[in-house]
């Protein structure tokens, strides 16, 4: 029994065989995928079982795609809170305990209320615990220090930092293009 179509995402590789990125890992649903091979803006490297068809066509969804053209990734990553978090490897920067997303905030090592900016220079992930104990109030003040400075990290950095945290569920053909610190075999 085939599973549907929606079950059927094709990890996209950039035209150098790398995904675009690791999290959230690039993929597109069955339909955009079809859509490009359509446009001839892909290559398909591998195929699923289940086939798409109409009145007069058929195909097999592709399980990874390719990019016909390079597409150049940003230097600087957006400041967003989830690439905050990505950053700091989901990690309390006080504690150093690892949470959920949903468990984590950001915390303003130098407080708003002090002058502190919204920057990736002066913002940490911080657990709900640490984030209310340490409030308004600088760091030497209630010794609390980030475990690492506060830095904005290039768009390398975030894709390395996410290649730590493998997704769920991995289809098999998009193993060979997927790094999740695995043991590489030697001769």
């Amino acid at each position: 029994m085939q599973a549907s179509p929606e079950a059927c995402p094709a990890l996209v590789l950039n035209a150098d065989f790398r995904p675009l990125s690791y999290f959230p890992l690039s993929l597109w649903p069955w339909q955009e995928v079809v859509k490009a091979v359509f446009l001839d803006r892909v290559n398909i490297i591998s195929e699923y079982e289940n086939e798409v068809h109409s009145p007069s066509f058929k195909m097999r969804l592709p399980s990874v795609i390719s990019l016909k053209e390079f597409v150049q990734q940003s230097r600087r990553p957006a400041f967003t809170r989830f690439n905050v978090f990505l950053r700091d490897r989901f990690r309390c920067q006080y504690c150093a305990d690892t949470f959920p997303t949903h468990e984590l905030t950001f915390d303003h090592v130098v407080p708003r209320s002090r002058g502190g900016r919204t920057s990736w220079s002066n913002v940490v992930t911080a657990c709900q615990t640490c984030n209310l104990l340490k409030g308004s109030r600088l760091p030497h003040e209630v010794g609390m220090h980030p475990r690492r400075r506060p830095l904005q990290p290039t768009t390398h950095e975030l894709q390395e930092n996410g290649r730590a945290f493998p997704p769920n569920y991995l289809h098999q053909s998009w193993r060979d293009f997927l790094y999740w610190d695995t043991v590489l075999e030697t001769s």
